[in-house]
């Protein structure tokens, strides 16, 4: 298995290719510190879910993983910023905001999941 296998990667890549799509559109593209921050943080939760994976420890695994989640709930955040600033693109933020939501969920059972191997 690689990280390219898991679920909530697959979900973060589909989310940071939306993201981009979205901060290419007039006007957004014009506020290049916004549309900057949204495609880091989304580039985020790819990166360290697969960073964290490749990681031998899994407390170093569940450290990446807790960042992945807390950058998902940036992008969340920032998705606000996008609909208060740019209200034609109220529809696409709704469907991103979805698919950063399942992101996020499928985190949380990952990082369960390697919790729990810390139990045993």
């Amino acid at each position: 298995m690689t990280f390219e296998d898991l679920e909530c990667w697959k979900s973060a890549r589909t989310l940071t290719r939306q993201i981009y799509s979205l901060t290419r559109t007039l006007p957004l593209s014009r506020d290049f510190g916004l549309c900057g921050q949204a495609q880091r943080s989304a580039v985020s939760i790819m990166s360290n879910i697969a960073e964290g994976f490749e990681r031998r420890h899994a407390a170093e695994k569940l450290q990446f993983f807790n960042i992945a989640r807390g950058s998902a709930a940036e992008v969340r955040s920032l998705l606000y910023v996008i609909e208060d600033s740019f209200p034609d693109s109220s529809a696409a933020v709704t469907d991103l905001r979805k698919e950063c939501d399942l992101t996020g969920k499928l985190l949380t059972g990952l990082i369960r999941s390697t919790g729990s191997r810390l139990e045993h």
